[in-house]
């Protein structure tokens, strides 16, 4: 992870998570995420497009860009791997961070799961 990656994920800016799809075409959402140690992490629900994405494919795209300078941005190419164990407190810890207060799952019974991108390549713009 570089500098300027690690600082803008300290800053809490919003991050483009993109997936592929199995017909080929890329899947993208925003996404709230991470550093932990060199690694980008974030939660989503199993079952949802982006969770199958990834489970099949594990490779993924992440774009965050600066709030500051929305022309600055870096861009995480890498793999994903995904465990069920920490989902929903990684999912807590996320939401105090960006949006200042416990989160409260809209969709009872779901499985949350953390996701974990280990970087291949980060290109800094």
């Amino acid at each position: 992870m570089n500098e300027t990656l690690r600082e803008l994920l300290d800053r809490r800016a919003f991050l483009v998570l993109s997936t592929i799809n199995p017909d080929g075409a890329p899947q993208s959402s925003v996404i709230w995420a991470k550093h932990d140690g060199d690694d980008v992490v974030f939660s989503t629900i199993r079952g949802r497009r982006k969770t199958r994405n990834m489970e099949r494919d594990p490779r993924v795209s992440i774009c965050v860009y600066d709030p500051a300078n929305p022309y600055h941005y870096v861009e995480v190419r890498g793999t994903v791997g995904l465990v069920e164990e920490g989902g929903p407190e990684l999912i807590d810890e996320l939401s105090r961070l960006y949006d200042g207060k416990p989160f409260v799952e809209k969709v009872p019974g779901v499985t949350r799961v953390v996701c974990r991108v280990t970087a291949t390549k980060i290109i800094d713009h």
